[in-house]
């Protein structure tokens, strides 16, 4: 059978991309499709221009998209309970913070090199999320690499090195001139995308058809 290229483009602080990917993942599994899709991460910054020291998020959202008090804790409630649906924790407190993610998306170009970038993506929604650390925090950023076991040290050189950052800054504007405007969004082949965290059936449908295509 021939291979499903995925490219997942996404942003760590965004909580819907992991629901999306848990639910993309679900719909992998349950086709039986693991051995024929080839899954990349592709690099998205939701805030581009968020400060070295991050912003309160409720103060970020309210200002961001003008919602009350109310709306950010219901939203809040929503998501911890869409967490619990996925098997992923998703925790909030009055001190949570957006932070800028362009380093970390350095850092997911490095780990894809050596095969461990969903690995690695993955910790980073785990750190953010379900522990709220800082992750454009340097340190804390080299113990989340050397936790899926990368070398550490190499890995973090690289935000030094004005060519990974003109590369990474490359790939976001790639993705970005190709007409992608909010993540998750999910590419088939590089021929069709989806957009939004959609549930498993949506992609089980996509994925089928897909597989008719190749086999």
């Amino acid at each position: 059978m021939g291979k499903i290229k995925l490219d997942l483009v996404s942003d760590i602080v965004c909580p819907w991309c992991i629901v999306g990917y848990k639910n993309l993942t679900k719909a992998i599994n349950e086709l039986g499709l693991q051995e024929q899709v080839e899954l990349e991460w592709q690099p998205f910054e939701l805030n581009s221009n968020m400060p070295p020291e991050g912003e309160n998020l409720r103060e970020h959202i309210m200002r961001k998209y003008g919602s009350t008090r109310e709306q950010s804790d219901q939203a809040r409630a929503n998501l911890r309970a869409k967490g619990q649906e996925i098997g992923f924790t998703f925790n909030f407190s009055d001190d949570s913070k957006m932070v800028n993610t362009f380093d970390a998306h350095i850092l997911l170009d490095f780990a894809k090199e050596h095969g461990k970038q969903t690995d690695l993506k993955l910790a980073l929604f785990a750190a953010y999320f379900t522990d709220q650390q800082d992750v454009s925090n340097h340190q804390v950023l080299a113990a989340i690499v050397a936790g899926v076991g990368l070398d550490a040290d190499q890995a973090m050189a690289r935000l030094s090195q004005p060519e990974y950052r003109q590369h990474t800054r490359q790939q976001i504007q790639y993705w970005q001139g190709l007409g992608v405007s909010s993540v998750p969004t999910v590419v088939f082949n590089r021929s069709s995308a989806m957009n939004g965290a959609h549930p498993v059936e949506s992609f089980k449908q996509v994925l089928s058809e897909l597989v008719a295509k190749v086999d």
